[in-house]
């Protein structure tokens, strides 16, 4: 994808907005490769599972808890568990106390691990 003109890149977006599959994986790859949350976003929104995926992904690679929060409460738990994971990495007892109090039963035993003081 490296390399790609402006021309390349707006013609995989009409194809892609088609319903090609494949321009539509070669538009998340691109923005996968650019690091673009907010295409990944974008895609995400409109119902894209792989575009939700990576998204996820690097979010907790950045550990960017506002975006794994509103990927969680739009149902996706692959996103509720890297923000439990990345809470708890970043000690970030306020969060994992959110979730626990919202139910999650994860956010709870992982509440319990990092304020036991035995």
């Amino acid at each position: 994808m490296a390399g790609m003109t402006d021309h390349d890149e707006r013609r995989l977006r009409q194809r892609a907005a088609t319903g090609d599959p494949d321009a539509l994986d070669d538009l998340i790859a691109l923005a996968v490769e650019r690091g673009d949350l907010n295409e990944l976003r974008r895609l995400s929104d409109a119902g894209n599972s792989d575009a939700a995926a990576h998204l996820i992904e690097l979010a907790g690679e950045r550990g960017d808890l506002s975006e794994l929060r509103h990927l969680s409460a739009q149902g996706h738990s692959d996103a509720t568990a890297v923000l439990i994971e990345t809470a708890a990495e970043q000690n970030n007892l306020t969060e994992l106390r959110r979730l626990a109090a919202a139910g999650n039963s994860d956010a709870t035993e992982v509440l319990a691990e990092l304020t036991d003081d035995d």
